[in-house]
């Protein structure tokens, strides 16, 4: 295959697709395994955090697996267009990566421990890839939404990379920046995985354990 050069490197603004004033599908109301609401407002004691490993897929269902994840939901972030589409954002004209928004319970789970999951579920060391995923959608990225989010995912990023280079791996290109919008991805995609048992499923972990007490 042969791809344009918008999925191998991040489209300028002025590149991107102009996009729209607002979300051209609906999304659904309720979470198809927990239950509760997908998008806001929260109840206030929950936390907000926004990672990137590759198909959203998989990511989201590894977190809403997980105890004290309030809700999970598959979108787009840090691109350039406004309210994209999947196929806009597949074209690597939009900027965007595929990410999860996990609503969590900080007294039952800590944002360490989503952040080891993070870690351990993918590669991010490939750049624009995840397996035999190829394009900018397919980046890895923690976008924090506290101060602290940022301190703690710093400190695991330097805590991870050296193990991950012991066991032949190269450097990590996961990049940390504050959470931009989060653009819901439309109906079909919100927990895909329990709709469709047997899908697709990106195997890029690395099997590298993210090390204890870091």
């Amino acid at each position: 295959m042969i791809f344009s050069r918008f999925k191998r490197e991040l489209p300028t603004p002025a590149d991107a697709l102009s996009g729209r004033s607002a979300r051209p599908y609906p999304v659904p109301a309720t979470h198809a395994v927990l239950g509760t609401p997908i998008e806001g407002p929260y109840p206030e004691n929950l936390e907000v955090a926004i990672f990137a490993g590759g198909c959203f897929w998989g990511v989201e269902e590894a977190f809403w697996k997980v105890p004290g994840v309030w809700s999970t939901a598959v979108g787009y972030v840090a691109g350039s267009t406004p309210h994209p589409t999947y196929e806009e954002v597949c074209s690597g004209r939009t900027g965007h990566t595929e990410a999860v928004q996990v609503v969590f319970d900080p007294e039952r789970v800590s944002y360490q421990e989503l952040l080891r999951i993070f870690w351990e579920e993918h590669d991010p060391t490939q750049g624009f890839r995840q397996g035999n995923d190829f394009g900018t959608q397919y980046r890895s990225g923690i976008y924090y939404t506290t101060d602290e989010q940022k301190k703690v995912a710093e400190a695991t990023r330097e805590a991870y990379g050296p193990t991950l280079r012991e066991n032949g791996y190269g450097e990590i290109t996961t990049e940390i920046v504050a959470a931009p919008e989060f653009y819901f991805a439309e109906d079909y995609h919100q927990q895909y995985l329990t709709k469709n048992p047997n899908g697709y499923r990106c195997h890029s972990a690395t099997g590298v354990r993210f090390p204890v007490g870091a």
